[in-house]
């Protein structure tokens, strides 16, 4: 994966793909970005000011200070995503992403970002399973003009089928770059697809590619008519700038948009009981390494029980960040058997969530034995527990990074935006640290009792494949 998981404080994900084009979508993937939404602040330094403010239309501010450069970056998120799909149409939350920049009338196509790039402002956007969002970095006394912009684009957007069609080709080779050419990627595709037989999670943001191939105009505006407007929105603001001057441009330029009352509260079809070991392998002729992973369905923070989310994350930690974690330290250090092996937990989710485990053998050890020496360090830790040493060293690491992380104004809004989406409140990001703090040893071994059980998961297995290849003609 490229780096993207190092701007995550809490875990490194496995190397599965962020789709971006044309410098203008960065879709973070599930276990990059949102497994650090709740990794705010430390009691051990001071706390940040936060302001939260809803608009009379349903919008919401959140308004995080930043006083030390006169820079701020402001995001938009829209509570939309590739879960929130119709069946049959995947992809279409990150094709309008991008069509979001094909202009308004007020704004034609191009004018929004030759306005950033001639104040020396950078701008982006990206989509996940649960939401949408598009961000500015821009000089503080260049904020209302964005804002200004935002507010246009959220009800004004135009398409024709001439920048509508060009586009739906943009998506299509940008899946052939993060997907049709990285095994990895296709791996997990095809676990997700394995791993959630009833909810939409089971698709890829990107989409399929059959259906995206098929994405037209109407599609795009009906989708964009029914999910976009001030009450499915919430701004986020950090940087150089005060909460009142921020909610007064708030309020002259997102206060003017009507509220869309096709928006309707998210209820999605919810995952069976897992009752049986799901396994697949992928073979491909382009693989050098054979890779193993492995997800299991657990709860997010938004879906769990008291402590549940927390204990999730300090066992992710003990079992697979880093060269002191039980996998890396068992399985490449003390064996060895792994050129790598590693853990992440994903906590941000609007419905249940993700905790995975993966790794690639030494040459000579075959993937069948690699899973068994897995499996075996995880029953060690449901059978023995985790060392006070072990607990102490994963929480401290974890608030650590959550306090250094503080540094970045862009990441902060990241945080509070993905937890605003998935809900999470600006007190549960605040309060996080006091809540890992509060795990014990019982409860990180009672997660991993509970929630890894094979029946919970789908293994994959990535090989080379080493059939003929049949030429094909032209």
């Amino acid at each position: 994966m490229t780096p993207l998981h190092k701007l995550s404080t809490k875990f490194s994900s496995p190397p599965t793909p962020s789709l971006n084009s044309n410098a203008r979508c960065q879709w973070f993937a599930a276990a990059a970005l949102v497994a650090t939404t709740l990794a705010i602040t430390s009691a051990a330094a001071e706390p940040l000011k936060i302001s939260d403010f809803t608009l009379k239309n349903g919008l919401e501010l959140v308004v995080i200070p930043d006083h030390r450069a006169p820079v701020v970056t402001h995001m938009i998120w829209y509570k939309v995503g590739s879960a929130d799909e119709t069946p049959g149409i995947s992809g279409l939350a990150h094709f309008l992403e991008h069509l979001m920049f094909k202009g308004t009338a007020k704004n034609p196509t191009g004018h929004f970002s030759r306005v950033v790039a001639t104040i020396g402002g950078q701008e982006n956007a990206f989509t996940s399973n649960d939401y949408t969002a598009f961000y500015q970095r821009v000089p503080s006394e260049q904020l209302k003009t964005v804002m200004e912009f935002e507010a246009d684009r959220m009800s004004g957007l135009q398409l024709t089928d001439a920048v509508v069609l060009p586009e739906r080709n943009v998506i299509l080779e940008e899946w052939n770059q993060r997907v049709g050419n990285n095994p990895r990627a296709r791996l997990g595709e095809q676990i997700d697809a394995a791993l959630f037989l009833n909810h939409p999670y089971g698709r890829p943001v990107i989409g399929w590619r059959q259906e995206m191939e098929q994405l037209n105009r109407d599609e795009a505006l009906d989708f964009y008519r029914r999910f976009y407007g001030p009450n499915g929105a919430v701004v986020v603001i950090a940087g150089d700038v005060e909460p009142e001057q921020a909610l007064k441009f708030a309020e002259e330029t997102y206060g003017t948009a009507k509220r869309n009352d096709l928006i309707k509260p998210r209820h999605r079809p919810q995952e069976p009981p897992p009752v049986a070991v799901r396994s697949l392998t992928l073979a491909d002729a382009r693989v050098e390494q054979p890779f193993l992973q492995r997800t299991y369905l657990v709860p997010s923070f938004g879906t769990a029980q008291k402590g549940e989310s927390e204990a999730l994350e300090v066992l992710a930690h003990v079992l697979g960040s880093g060269s002191s974690s039980r996998l890396y330290r068992t399985l490449a250090v003390d064996k060895p058997v792994a050129v790598m092996a590693a853990a992440g937990y994903d906590s941000s989710a609007l419905d249940m969530s993700k905790f995975t485990v993966y790794g690639s053998p030494r040459p000579g050890v075959a993937l069948p034995q690699f899973e068994a020496e897995i499996d075996a360090v995880i029953a060690d830790v449901i059978a023995k527990g985790v060392s006070a040493d072990e607990l102490e060293r994963a929480k401290s690491r974890l608030i650590a990074d959550a306090t250094y992380a503080q540094d970045n104004q862009a990441t902060m809004a990241r945080w509070y935006g993905a937890a605003l989406m998935t809900g999470a409140s600006v007190q549960d990001v605040q309060r996080w640290p006091d809540r890992i703090r509060a795990v014990t040893a019982e409860q990180v071994q009672d997660a991993a009792r509970k929630w890894l059980d094979k029946r919970r998961s789908v293994t994959g297995y990535l090989i080379k494949d080493t059939s003929p290849q049949v030429e094909k003609r032209s």
